[in-house]
């Protein structure tokens, strides 16, 4: 098992099997001197980590025949029923963006390079947005992992809740969860992607091009089912994936490493996104596979504590039920760690 010394302070995680820093005698940690981030192997030829992202596999498939199926589901199906359906689309689109869309960036699932891509485009089409796109932002929001403006008002991370909030506070969660979804700089993530190469460029417009024939096409059957019912559904969910995400740093530390993000331990959320709720772990170490989150919670438990992560009762799309909520514009380190949630 080859090791690796790196500075912990580095955002990105080396590529290796392992890597590790030991004090001694080894212990469960209680300072950053000591990190373990052990890496899935399979002799799978078709997984790259692990047979288990068949799982996410299946479900990203899910939601494009679930996507597709409410199309031909609609001239037969009563109203009622098509608005439950619709929203159960909507959670589906917050689900697959934070949970099979987001592992996907970090640890892709395949071996080959060409099936990664064929997925993506599934995605893209389940989502109505490119998932190569998608990446770029990504790996800016970690970049940044929610900074606060510069002296010049900008912000590394493009989706930081505090680019468009005022004297350091974090935005309103009214308008950052209604507002992002008109926000996206698409100049700046296409020069962000060229500068990846013009394949991540080219098949992000393939990505874009395959959803946007698919609604084009479902337009041209039914004009009143895609400006009428399908795209509210489908902007209702991504604004539910941004009230996530708002909630994932609201009341994080942006000047700790290890307090990046906020944390939600429930079981039943985590199985359905993929134990994205270990969010605080995430921007830690953001190369974990969902499937060693919960081990690599606990060799950071110790450090976590002593910097004052902060962990919900909730799912982070209902962090703002959580009885702990600090108001805006509370000092990050003034913040306590809420108790983890039940099973």
């Amino acid at each position: 098992m080859p090791k690796v010394e790196v500075p912990l302070l580095a955002k990105w995680p080396i590529s290796t099997k392992s890597i590790m820093f030991f004090k001694s005698p080894p212990s469960p940690m209680t300072t950053a001197d000591a990190i373990r981030v052990d890496r899935p192997t399979t002799n799978s030829k078709l997984f790259a980590h692990t047979r288990l992202d068949a799982i996410p596999t299946l479900a990203g498939l899910f939601h494009l025949t679930y996507f597709l199926a409410l199309f031909f589901l609609y001239p037969h199906t009563p109203l009622w029923l098509m608005l439950i359906l619709g929203f159960v689309y909507a959670l589906m689109v917050n689900a697959n963006i934070n949970g099979v869309g987001h592992n996907f960036i970090h640890n892709p699932f395949f071996r080959s390079g060409l099936l990664n891509r064929l997925f993506g485009v599934t995605q893209s089409i389940a989502c109505c947005f490119s998932q190569t796109y998608y990446d770029a932002v990504h790996m800016q929001h970690h970049k940044g992992n929610a900074d606060r403006p510069d002296e010049q008002g900008e912000t590394v991370d493009w989706i930081s809740i505090y680019k468009h909030g005022h004297d350091g506070e974090a935005e309103n969660p009214w308008s950052y969860v209604f507002l992002s979804f008109f926000r996206d700089d698409i100049g700046a993530i296409r020069r962000e992607l060229r500068k990846r190469g013009s394949r991540e460029l080219i098949w992000g417009n393939i990505e874009l091009a395959a959803f946007a024939t698919v609604l084009f096409v479902m337009f041209l059957f039914n004009w009143r089912y895609v400006i009428f019912y399908f795209l509210p559904f489908f902007y209702l969910g991504h604004c539910f994936s941004y009230l996530n995400g708002y909630y994932r740093h609201y009341g994080a530390n942006p000047d700790k490493p290890v307090a990046w993000g906020v944390s939600s331990y429930g079981k039943i959320y985590n199985w359905l996104f993929f134990y994205n709720g270990y969010h605080a772990e995430h921007h830690f170490r953001p190369k974990v596979h969902w499937t060693k989150m919960e081990a690599f919670h606990q060799s950071v438990a110790d450090l976590q504590k002593q910097e004052g992560v902060r962990v919900i009762n909730r799912a982070h799309m209902l962090g703002f039920l959580d009885p702990n909520l600090p108001k805006r514009g509370e000092s990050s380190g003034e913040l306590e760690s809420a108790a983890p949630s039940a099973p």
